[in-house]
């Protein structure tokens, strides 16, 4: 598959890194030198330095030819008339990220569509997002929705109290209200089998319905843990201002932002019940009297990896129950995690899961990117003919590595066993070792 990416910066970087490394012919555009030569040359990928927005430079880098053109520049009206080129050229499918919630509206999107954009991603919404669901349940690490919410993925870090450990998951019981997809242990990220065991202080990933949810958090020891109520989110990002409009009304929200003149813009940008604090988030005396003792939640938003996590730190010695902290560099999330930082963001994973999906052959309606595990989930709509229709899921020989955390059936969540028989208009949600997603989708086709 050819893939044209027009943006050199941190989530074109990171596309490229990511798809090169699964044999795919990757170009990637950019007019700055400095930017190109982040890529080194272990990676098999060409790239031009050519501006994204020009014709000439668009066609040096083949973009008429490409299957899939993606526009990632921090220019929002760089990469929307990127695109549009591409698409011109003869690119077959085109995907330009924005800033501007308005784009994403249905009736806005029919105009992109037909000026040749397939598809418009804002990782800062998707961010927000995520960060609300995070905090819907304070005893999560990550929470996710598939087929509107039949099913439900939900990473749990599990301590000794869990009355789920050092017993083989064979032996939890043949017919259990929830599916154990994935562990990461040590910063190793395990598929599970019948004979594995979890263990104190595993990221476990539970596959489920929304009214399994209690017997989870027992199970799983998280009773005694209080839900959000009271939030402190520090930086007044995009991703702040987004998440202030999404979150739930029976939430108190207070942002901290040490910028006066952002400050002032944050009062314009969000509702009159959010509090914008001016002040420096990391200094103790100002959590404390903003109240942080009695804080559930503490998002850190700052521009700065670093910062984030050290600011997270802070919050749980306050006593803070969840704690979210937005880490850009890909190197620091695995420490976050030993770190014990509950929830991290990361808008490279993010556009990447966005674009992965775009890169199938398959019917595909969601792949998300685990943050913490080195794994991917696709929700995959079963066609007419599928070679997965054909055999029990015991009797389908999958690569090591691959498990079906459920599917749908007529509007109705199942939890997958060795017995079940998959269905030509099924969604089955699929769970595998990161960059498999391509190799498993042909028992979909």
């Amino acid at each position: 598959m050819k893939i044209v990416i027009a943006g050199a910066g941190n989530v074109g970087i990171h596309l490229a890194k990511l798809l090169a490394g699964e044999n795919q012919d990757i170009v990637l555009i950019d007019e700055s030198p400095e930017k190109l030569a982040r890529l080194d040359s272990s990676f098999d990928l060409l790239t031009i330095q050519e501006s994204p927005v020009s014709l000439q430079g668009l066609k040096e880098a083949g973009a008429g030819s490409a299957d899939l053109f993606v526009a990632v520049t921090t220019d929002e009206s760089r990469n929307i008339i990127s695109a549009q080129l591409a698409h011109h050229l003869g690119a077959k499918k085109t995907v330009a990220r924005i800033n501007n919630y308005e784009y994403l509206q249905p009736k806005n999107m029919e105009y992109f569509n037909s000026i040749g954009l397939d598809s418009l991603i804002y990782p800062e919404l998707l961010a927000a997002k995520d960060i609300v669901d995070g905090m819907k349940l304070s005893w999560i690490r990550q929470w996710w929705e598939f087929a509107g919410g039949a099913l439900v993925m939900m990473g749990i870090k599990l301590r000794d109290n869990a009355q789920i450990l050092n017993k083989p998951l064979a032996e939890l019981g043949k017919e259990l209200p929830y599916h154990i997809v994935a562990i990461l242990r040590e910063g190793e990220t395990i598929i599970p089998s019948g004979s594995d065991r979890m263990q104190a202080g595993d990221l476990v990933y539970f596959m489920t319905m929304k009214k399994h949810i209690p017997h989870i958090r027992k199970i799983a020891g998280k009773e005694e843990l209080p839900d959000v109520r009271d939030v402190i989110i520090m930086g007044g990002s995009r991703i702040a201002v987004r998440t202030a409009q999404l979150m739930p009304d029976y939430m108190n929200l207070k942002i901290i932002e040490s910028d006066m003149e952002r400050c002032e813009r944050l009062t314009e940008l969000c509702d009159d019940k959010v509090m914008i604090i001016n002040g420096d988030g990391r200094d103790p005396s100002l959590l404390m009297s903003e109240g942080i003792e009695h804080t559930e939640a503490f998002v850190a938003l700052t521009d700065n990896s670093e910062t984030n996590i050290l600011a997270c730190l802070a919050a749980k010695r306050f006593g803070v129950t969840k704690t979210i902290a937005e880490v850009e560099n890909i190197d620091y999330i695995n420490m976050a995690e030993k770190l014990d930082i509950g929830t991290v963001i990361n808008k490279k994973k993010i556009a990447a899961s966005h674009i992965y999906q775009m890169m199938l052959d398959a019917d595909v309606t969601n792949v998300k990117c685990l943050t913490f595990a080195n794994a991917d989930v696709a929700e995959f709509n079963v066609i007419e003919g599928a070679k997965i229709t054909r055999s029990l899921i015991k009797d389908i020989s999958f690569p090591r590595g691959v498990t079906i955390g459920g599917l749908i059936r007529n509007k109705e969540a199942i939890i997958v066993t060795g017995n079940t028989q998959i269905q030509p208009g099924d969604h089955v949600v699929v769970f595998c070792l990161e960059g498999m997603i391509k190799t498993i989708e042909k028992y979909f086709n």
